[in-house]
């Protein structure tokens, strides 16, 4: 992400998050910063903001039942 930031700037959609911002949530919080990207160009009332919402949803409460299944019979085999 770096070297595009630094050598190609223009590779990066056209938005308001300052560049100090875009590397911050590039690196600890990628999904946020697509969320920012697609309501800043396309606007909230899109199928692609309302997928990557709720795909940023349902990781930040542990994934589904069966990302959580298999983490529990990987626990329990240990």
């Amino acid at each position: 992400m770096l070297v595009y930031l630094l050598m190609f700037p223009a590779l990066f959609p056209a938005n308001t998050v300052p560049q100090w911002a875009d590397l911050l949530l590039g690196v600890f919080f990628p999904r946020i910063l697509i969320l920012i990207y697609i309501y800043q160009n396309m606007g909230y009332d899109n199928i692609w903001f309302a997928a990557h919402l709720i795909v940023a949803i349902l990781a930040y409460m542990g994934g589904t039942h069966q990302t959580n299944r298999r983490r529990r019979r990987r626990s329990d085999s240990e």
